[in-house]
């Protein structure tokens, strides 16, 4: 088991799965069900999201 804040919440995980449309499958067959290819979208899809909120982050500071 990692460290905190080594992984990814749960829930951005979810979020993420939820915005591709792979929710209901995690939900009912689990994370093991996902492919590799649908790992990598939301891996994708969380990149950039972080990188969205520093861009307003940065923004808000200026």
């Amino acid at each position: 088991m990692g460290r905190k804040g080594h992984f990814a919440s749960e829930r951005l995980k979810m979020e993420a799965a939820r915005e591709l449309g792979i929710a209901d499958k995690i939900n009912q067959e689990g994370w093991e069900a996902v492919t590799t290819k649908e790992v990598g979208l939301v891996v994708r899809n969380m990149i950039k999201r972080g990188e969205e909120a520093l861009v307003k982050e940065a923004r808000e500071k200026e």
